[in-house]
């Protein structure tokens, strides 16, 4: 597996599902910042998805126009995932590996800094608790702290500072902040 983070702010996403944990996964893609976010599924789903929501269940040609595909107990989740797939789209299939082209890992999100811990879908349990263990470890504070040094950075680099020099002002940041 390859880690890498898909920035859904600008690409769409269909998230098809029922129930809470339908919901749970609405909450996640909120939290990441997916803009054009089409939401299909039950009661519960439409309940939650507010201006997302575009009915009870995706077309084919709605599946093919995203980027990444979001499925969440639903019966038909080895059919949908087939036809996303055949059209190029990443498919995730909730606690169904097998089906999944990527899997959705546990997050600590402290605004830019973004953890991601994943057992490649063996155990979504260790997963989450890992998380709860780093969240005492990097707490809200963080999200400043990220954003200080991404501010020095620019400020560097707008001075004409080159890359390996960037890179030991940030060390030297972090160590006389006493962070890490």
């Amino acid at each position: 597996m390859l880690p890498i983070m898909l920035d859904l702010s600008q690409a769409p996403a269909v998230l098809y599902g029922r129930g809470g944990g339908a919901v749970r996964r609405l909450a996640l893609l909120r939290e990441a910042g997916a803009a054009d976010l089409r939401v299909y599924g039950d009661a519960a789903v439409q309940a939650a998805a507010g201006a997302c929501w575009r009915g009870e269940r995706p077309s084919g040609k709605e599946l093919a126009a995203a980027r990444a595909v979001f499925l969440v107990d639903v019966p038909e989740a080895a059919e949908m995932a087939a036809a996303a797939r055949a059209a190029g789209v990443l498919v995730n299939v909730e606690d169904q590996a097998a089906l999944c082209d990527f899997y959705t890992p546990s997050v600590v999100r402290r605004g830019d800094l973004v953890i991601a811990i994943s057992t490649t879908g063996k155990s979504p349990g260790l997963a989450r608790r890992i998380r709860e263990k780093i969240e005492t470890l990097f707490g809200p504070e963080w999200a400043g702290r990220v954003a200080q040094l991404a501010a020095a950075r620019n400020d560097w680099r707008r001075d004409g500072v080159g890359a390996a020099e960037v890179a030991r002002r940030s060390d030297e940041l972090m160590r006389n902040e006493g962070w890490l």
